[in-house]
């Protein structure tokens, strides 16, 4: 059957006597063929650079030329048949998510056309992971779409850019958090200009009026098609009609929301009728006949709602969160919290807070009686709990007059088994499966889990997507290594704030995103270019999902090395930037990408060799670097040996090692050496695809072993737990993360393990309150992994 002509059917929203222009078949059909890996490609960075700046390039043409809009969907469509008949998967996972995104902007698809997608899209469940993934995703939304034609480009431009409705009241927001350290003023302001860019169109800022029309005049024209929509005149009456145009935006929305709840299949059906009915009563409103059909406009797709911070120190994620909470403008949001109030305290979470600000509190060793308070402290020289952030110390006021805050009476909050349980069932169905080091107590024994990492979405039904979830707060990072510590430590503390008191659980969805940036490398001297080669890949994290995803390491990865020299660019061009990037990548990748890869957070405990100091107990994500200062040099000059010496000519200190050494078949084993360093790595993200374990590798600097190849190598110590402990007066130094600003001096000991859940302790911490005998892990609870796992979402998840 021949193509549709989309050249004589599609438009722009603007109306125009003429129909817009079009890309040639031929030139398509060679920038699909650009952005394709080939099976014997060995891709340089170069290489994924070009195909990821090709598939950008693809889409803004086709942007710029709307009436190619579907026939980029047929070649895809094609060019994804072709690969499944020669069995080229590597091609797959790129067609397929470059075919959805044209389908989200495409004004009108046949039926014929659908149908293939469907069609192919289920025969993908047949294939291994994570194909069948994917492939199940987007099953389910093209089988929605082509009953109710139009209803993904609805909800996406309804929940990005926050329009009201009782319809659909599910919103999104992107919060884009930046390591300070990599994005510097220069280039901050380039960012945040590509943000205002996207914003725009044709250089106005597009306002709900705009979005209300776009949504009306998409839907219909879905439903309808070129024989019995005229788009060129739909689109004026829409654009005359101004603020008269929400109630047909209202019933728009109503209608196919109705006919997804009652099954009622959009083309030759009541919600056709429907449609059709509205499309006339618009032209005559306009005083304008209505047509029998005509060419159709172009509704394009506009970049959500995004926000740009600096994540310094005064930064707090989860307040952004709760004030995006509370300025939601949805007041069934603050009704349903204030239902849940605890009968005990007589008060709701909204009513303990403030009104200039949100309530969040920490651990603290202050147990709030004032006769426990040192004899020469006052009362009133302590800050309130009610001043206290998560994430940093007491928060003080610029005004030395409200610095000094008053001690508050106040009661003891006791955690709540329901609300434990809610954390425990949130994360159920992405730990059901979830394989991570971190065996149970005791001796040895066999773990009941495997190393493989666990990635992809579960297809188990999320008991909070609609009830309750009706916000999701797309979290994207942007850095090294650095910044992911900062992330995974706020996690870790925002859980433990939510396993005593829930709040933004029940409320907000969260997805996380990492586009790995690296600072620009500056001409330095070979001393301190030795010393950042001695420290490695600054993005392991990135380097590890760009192995594991090509389609990430395309566009996300390579495009993210970019980033830094925008800066530059753009100071050596004196035009104004027209087009966005980074937002429309960062677009491209929280729309598309939905498959999260799990990292495991892990719990160390660094106990120092001053008697008055108390431990401290913090988290990382990536790696543990430890040292000791007086064999620095001695460290340097083995790094750069290449004859490394053996265990038996290395000085340093002297400390013990006992640490659970994990195996394949799952029989850990306790064991314990004691050994001379001058410092160690320890490794949560595996350095290459063929060691893509979850757990940790410990790694001596000095100790080295010889390889079949004769090759000199230092050890590899794979465990899940392990303890360090010097054993003479010396002392080292850690750093969590490679980050600076999480350096820990006058080391004694160090105590490294998969970081629990804090809802599954404080649940754990309940029943125990009822046994007298040690609490041992019953009924269900033994098979449950209690790790708190980090998910970062890809386009793939693991691809093997």
């Amino acid at each position: 059957m021949a193509l549709w002509d989309s050249s004589k059917n599609m438009c722009s929203m603007e109306p125009t006597a003429d129909g817009s222009p079009t890309v040639p078949e031929p030139e398509l059909y060679r920038s699909i063929q650009a952005v394709l890996p080939r099976e014997t490609d060995q891709l340089q960075q170069s290489d994924c650079f070009n195909k990821g700046m090709l598939r950008w390039t693809l889409h803004k043409k086709v942007q710029k030329n709307p009436a190619s809009s579907l026939s980029l969907v047929w070649l895809l469509i094609k060019e994804l048949e072709k690969a499944e008949r020669w069995d080229s998967r590597k091609c797959i996972i790129p067609l397929l998510h470059t075919l959805m995104y044209a389908i989200f902007q495409t004004a009108y698809i046949p039926d014929e056309l659908y149908k293939r997608v469907y069609d192919f899209c289920k025969r993908l469940l047949t294939f291994p992971h994570p194909y069948c993934t994917v492939g199940l995703s987007y099953t389910r939304q093209i089988k929605t779409e082509r009953f109710i034609p139009g209803l993904m480009y609805q909800r996406m431009v309804i929940a990005e850019q926050r329009l009201k409705t009782v319809h659909y009241p599910f919103q999104e927001r992107v919060f884009v958090l930046a390591e300070p350290e990599v994005f510097s003023e220069s280039l901050v302001t380039v960012v945040s200009g590509d943000f205002e860019v996207s914003a725009t169109s044709s250089g106005q800022f597009l306002n709900p009026l705009d979005h209300m029309r776009s949504v009306v005049q998409h839907s219909i024209q879905a439903a309808l098609g070129d024989e019995h929509c005229h788009g060129p005149k739909l689109a004026q009456a829409l654009k005359d009609m101004g603020q008269e145009v929400e109630p047909y935006f209202q019933e728009v929305l109503a209608s196919l929301e109705q006919s997804l709840e009652e099954g009622v299949r959009g083309e030759g059906g009541v919600l056709r009728s429907r449609l059709l009915q509205l499309y006339n009563e618009i032209l005559a409103n306009a005083d304008s006949e209505p047509l029998s059909g005509g060419p159709l406009c172009d509704c394009p797709l506009p970049n959500p709602e995004m926000s740009f911070h600096l994540w310094t120190a005064d930064l707090d994620i989860w307040r952004e969160l709760a004030k995006w909470l509370r300025s939601s403008s949805m007041s069934e949001q603050f009704s349903i919290i204030e239902e849940q109030e605890d009968p005990e305290l007589g008060e709701s979470p909204i009513d303990m807070m403030p009104c200039d600000m949100t309530r969040f509190s920490i651990m603290s060793n202050d147990s709030g009686i004032e006769r426990d308070l040192p004899p020469s402290t006052e009362p009133s020289q302590l800050p309130s709990l009610d001043a206290v952030s998560m994430t940093g110390p007491w928060e003080q006021s610029k005004n030395e007059q409200d610095s000094k805050l008053l001690r508050r009476g106040g009661i003891k909050m006791k955690p709540n088994v329901k609300d434990s349980m809610v954390l425990i069932q949130e994360n159920m169905e992405d730990q059901a499966s979830l394989t991570g080091a971190g065996g149970s107590g005791g001796r040895g024994g066999r773990r009941g889990m495997t190393l493989q990492r666990r990635a992809g979405s579960s297809v188990m039904h999320n008991p909070f997507s609609k009830q309750q979830r009706q916000l999701t707060a797309r979290i994207v990072i942007m850095g090294t290594d650095r910044v992911l510590g900062r992330l995974a430590k706020a996690y870790y503390f925002f859980r433990k704030r939510e396993a005593r008191r829930l709040f933004l659980t029940m409320k907000v969805d969260l997805q996380f995103y990492y586009i790995p940036v690296c600072s620009p490398r500056s001409p330095s001297s070979p001393v301190k270019e030795n010393h950042q080669q001695s420290k490695g890949d600054s993005c392991t994290l990135g380097s590890y999902l760009s192995n594991v995803d090509p389609w990430y390491n395309c566009n996300i990865k390579s495009l993210g090395r970019m980033i830094p020299n925008l800066a530059k660019m753009q100071q050596a061009s004196s035009e104004r930037q027209k087009e966005p990037f980074i937002s429309d990548i960062i677009s491209y990748y929280v729309r598309t990408g939905q498959q999260p890869v799990y990292f495991a957070i892990y719990f160390v405990k660094i106990s120092f060799n001053i008697m008055t100091k108390e431990p401290v107990e913090e988290v990382f994500l990536t790696h543990l670097d430890m040292e000791f200062p007086e064999f620095r040099h001695i460290a340097a000059s083995v790094r750069g040996d290449k004859h490394r010496k053996s265990s038996g000519e290395v000085c340093g200190a002297m400390v013990s090692m006992n640490y659970r050494k994990v195996t394949l078949s799952g029989r850990d084993i306790d064991e314990g050496i004691s050994v001379r360093m001058t410092g160690a790595r320890i490794n949560a993200i595996p350095s290459n695809e063929a060691e893509d374990l979850n757990c940790l590798t410990l790694m001596i600097n000095e100790t080295s072993v010889k390889t079949k190849n004769n090759t000199v190598e230092p050890p590899k110590f794979r465990t899940s737990n392990i303890k360090i402990r010097t054993l003479e007066r010396r002392s080292f130094t850690v750093i969590l993360d490679r980050d600076d600003s999480r350096t820990y001096r006058n080391v004694q000991s160090i105590e490294v393990s998969p970081c629990v859940d804090p809802g599954y302790c404080v649940q754990k911490t309940m029943r125990s309150k009822y046994k007298l005998e040690e609490d041992k892990d019953a009924g269900l609870s033994k098979y449950m992994n209690k790790g708190l796992p980090l998910p970062i979402n890809t386009f793939a998840g693991i691809i093997n």
